[in-house]
């Protein structure tokens, strides 16, 4: 059961507050420094009244990408220090129920988002071909392309970490049951894309698609006994994205192929993946790795182990 993993360490609930605190700061202040200077620097004193959209066009697209991703890489490295020290819990078995990391399901997953991805966007650029405008440039592409292969696997790790991995086990074992750390890590997953300008510019609606999003990584997670198949969904989602289509008003505006200068809206296409694209993943998952016991991984009871001490074994 990938919940009771967090038996293996520590989990007094003090533990878990001190660990988002610092987990918190890690990513939100000394991570965001960098950033935050650069930006200092080259707009002076008038960062103080620029709102965070424009402090995002004030760097040049490749160094704001990689100064922007760079908070969640430092947000990793002391989630991982948490775990391990705070905790005394092996990453191994914040990761997954196997022996060890299957790499096979993490590139499944990242697959199988990637190629949707691929595909979708050929079909939408044949539909609406007005609505794009071929945006690659050799230099500047093959730049964004080194960055996104190092920092995007780093960023969606990080969340993968912190809301399928920590958070996840810890609610888990807090609240006794599976369904309560699934609702609240989708919801919180969601709420924090609250700040992205593709709420400002589509609405609140597209927090179905943000907290659907969490839902699914989180059965994913629950149901396979691991977070393999989450973090190359993720991995596979975030940089096929971030290289393959920009807008002016998305959180990363990237020197990617395309640009989709469109005016957005905010209707069915917001909820079509969720309730149609969502669950045809699942179903290909679940053929794929046999999955079963749908009622009990989800919703079962999570109890602590009777006999053994995990915590003498780390």
């Amino acid at each position: 059961m990938y919940i009771k993993q967090a038996y293996k360490g520590k989990v007094e609930w003090w533990r878990y507050l001190i660990g988002v605190s610092v987990i918190f700061l890690a990513w939100q202040l000394f991570g965001a420094l960098p950033f935050m200077a650069a930006v200092f620097l080259e707009a002076g004193p008038e960062v103080l009244t620029l709102s965070q959209g424009e402090m995002m066009r004030v760097l040049d697209s490749n160094l704001n990408f990689f100064l922007l991703l760079l908070s969640f890489a430092v947000g990793l490295g002391a989630l991982l220090l948490v775990i391990k020290y705070l905790h005394g819990q092996r990453i191994k078995d914040a990761t997954t129920t196997r022996k060890k990391v299957d790499w096979g399901r993490f590139f499944f997953g990242f697959g199988l988002v990637a190629v949707f991805t691929l595909i979708a966007t050929i079909v939408d650029y044949n539909l609406r071909p007005e609505d794009f405008l071929w945006n690659f440039k050799m230099l500047p592409f093959i730049i964004l392309a080194l960055i996104a292969l190092v920092m995007v696997p780093l960023q969606t790790s990080f969340e993968e970490y912190l809301f399928r991995g920590y958070l996840m086990q810890g609610l888990g074992v807090l609240a006794g049951n599976k369904w309560f750390p699934l609702i609240v890590t989708s919801v919180i997953f969601g709420s924090l894309h609250l700040w992205n300008p593709e709420v400002q510019k589509l609405g609140y609606i597209i927090m179905v698609y943000y907290i659907g999003t969490g839902l699914l990584l989180g059965i994913m997670t629950l149901m396979d006994e691991g977070m393999e198949l989450a973090l190359g969904f993720h991995a596979g989602n975030n940089l096929v994205g971030a290289l393959l289509i920009t807008a002016d008003w998305t959180a990363f505006e990237t020197n990617s192929v395309l640009k989709d200068v469109s005016e957005p809206t905010a209707g069915f296409d917001i909820i079509l993946p969720v309730l149609i694209v969502y669950p045809i993943f699942l179903f290909i998952m679940a053929k794929t790795y046999g999955w079963k016991n749908w009622k009990e991984k989800l919703f079962g009871k999570v109890t602590p182990p009777e006999t053994l001490n995990y915590s003498e074994e780390i």
